[in-house]
């Protein structure tokens, strides 16, 4: 008997490590062989923990489980049946590429990894020149997972043609925004996939050696990487014979601090150095000067992550897939107040509304849906009104709003709207590294303007949207020049959050 219990850590944080103890003693109890496979999640959340039991090959599922559950779900009389998990409508209507595997295999099986398709992208990388590679990356379209968007193919072409005698992969795992949790999902159940990404990379622009810098938050994260790369070093998939070809690449991991910042490239490049998380002036770019100001490939998690695919499937399968600029898909990250939170990867172009409403099935609340911050916390807050705008790099940005890491939080209609614009200047005030003007001293200033506004002086309010100005547009980083998107789309859409307050003062 072959049953499966989630690792992850959304699901230990609901329990699932109590589950999988209660199923192996009620197993024991009734004299059955079970084998128990702790695997990552399927991204439904609101069912973890979801056990699996295979019956005829068919993985049936059962959750929320809790320890009480264990020998219904033995016996087969457990009330939380759900059926073919495969068959459930969430996982139905994705169009899983990058996350194809999570929640699938053993996360820690190399064998299980292969068996599922798992390095057939780097035995035709190796097979290709390095231009070739880069090329195959270019033609599918892929862009930045982390914010940017920035065309991935693009910037390795770049450290490709820069010269210098070492290059380095560096993978951004320093995931900080609210309401994401993709790259710790995928490290935690499909680590491999990111592994074999970063040695495609490698292999691309000439680079040896790679770090992944990882969030001091996700300690199971890090734990199941660290293992990863130790079976991974073992198997031969990394050191100096890449799978037997004579090309070498390996890699490690590197723990941060705790800081916010540390998600910019040049601040993670400055910390992964050892030295303080502040952020460099640009040019030089890290394609030509970063890590120990060598040539380096600055990725996110779910970028290289991305790449197996591109690889395995062809650069136009992922392609296919998309909106106008933006190819391939999008894996988003639902939370806040919703009734099914989690993560679903689909294909560029669903529109918000479409997501929100039917996919997360609205509020948890009941209550009406008042706006949805999508891009973190420096993300704009889409109203209803904009629930029409399509899933898209370009559509977003026309729209006043970004994707970002494409975390999506939900608010009802009892948010306070002035409240949240007040509560990310306030982030930036806190979470700024101090590096230029802007950002160290304009949100400070922005917190007791909205205070102002707050207490009833409506006159702050055009003080209000110069300092945004000025952010926006002197800031070094995204940080201090993303801010105001949440402060001036709460201004923009829900001005009545703000107005009522002056009249409750007058």
């Amino acid at each position: 008997m072959k049953i499966y219990v989630p690792a992850d850590s959304a699901a230990l944080a609901l329990g699932a490590d109590d589950v999988a103890a209660a199923i192996m003693e009620q197993a024991r109890a009734r004299g059955l062989s079970v084998e128990l496979v702790r695997n990552g999640t399927r991204g439904m959340i609101w069912l973890e923990p979801l056990v699996e039991v295979v019956m005829d090959g068919v993985r049936h599922g059962f959750g929320p489980a809790t320890p009480d559950d264990a020998g219904a779900i033995l016996d087969g009389t457990c009330a939380k049946a759900l059926g073919p998990v495969d068959k459930l409508d969430w996982m139905q209507r994705q169009t899983r590429l990058t996350f194809a595997r999570c929640g699938i295999i053993d996360p820690l099986s190399l064998s299980d990894y292969q068996a599922h398709g798992g390095l057939a992208g780097l035995k035709r990388a190796i097979a290709m020149g390095s231009a070739d590679i880069v090329d195959e990356v270019t033609k599918s379209g892929l862009r930045g997972r982390g914010g940017a968007g920035f065309p991935t193919g693009i910037k390795w072409n770049t450290v490709l043609q820069a010269k210098a005698a070492q290059k380095y992969i560096v993978c951004n795992a320093d995931e900080g925004d609210s309401g994401t949790f993709a790259d710790r999902m995928i490290m935690e159940g499909d680590p491999f996939t990111l592994i074999e990404g970063m040695v495609i990379a490698g292999l691309g622009v000439d680079a040896t050696r790679g770090y992944v810098y990882l969030r001091s938050e996700y300690p199971d994260a890090i734990s199941v990487m660290t293992r990863a790369v130790e079976i991974a070093r073992a198997a031969g998939v990394l050191g100096p014979d890449v799978l037997g070809s004579g090309r070498a690449f390996d890699l490690e991991i590197r723990k941060g601090a705790g800081a916010y910042v540390c998600g910019e490239e040049t601040s993670l490049l400055n910390s992964l150095e050892g030295k303080r998380g502040v952020v460099r002036a640009k040019p030089p770019l890290p394609a030509l000067e970063g890590f120990l100001g060598q040539p380096t490939v600055v990725n996110n998690v779910i970028s290289l992550a991305t790449v197996p695919v591109i690889f395995e499937k062809g650069a136009q399968f992922y392609a296919d897939f998309g909106l106008g600029r933006s190819r391939g898909t999008v894996t988003l990250q639902i939370a806040g107040n919703v009734a099914r939170g989690g993560l679903f990867e689909t294909a560029f172009g669903m529109s918000l509304g479409d997501v929100v409403n039917d996919i997360a099935g609205g509020t948890a609340s009941g209550r009406p849906v008042k706006a949805v911050q999508v891009g973190g916390p420096l993300g704009a807050y889409m109203p209803v009104s904009k629930f029409d705008t399509a899933l898209g790099y370009e559509e977003f940005d026309a729209a006043g709003g970004l994707i970002g890491h494409a975390g999506l939080v939900v608010f009802d209609d009892s948010a306070d709207m002035l409240r949240m614009a007040r509560f990310a200047m306030e982030f930036c005030a806190v979470e700024s590294c101090g590096k230029c003007t802007p950002c160290r001293i304009g949100a400070v200033r922005g917190v007791e303007t909205i205070d102002r506004i707050a207490a009833g002086d409506g006159a702050a309010i055009p003080l209000l949207t110069d300092l945004c100005e000025t952010m926006k547009d002197g800031s070094l980083c995204a940080l201090g020049g993303f801010t105001p998107f949440p402060v001036m789309s709460a201004l923009t859409h829900f001005p009545d959050d703000f107005a009522r307050v002056k009249e409750a003062a007058e």
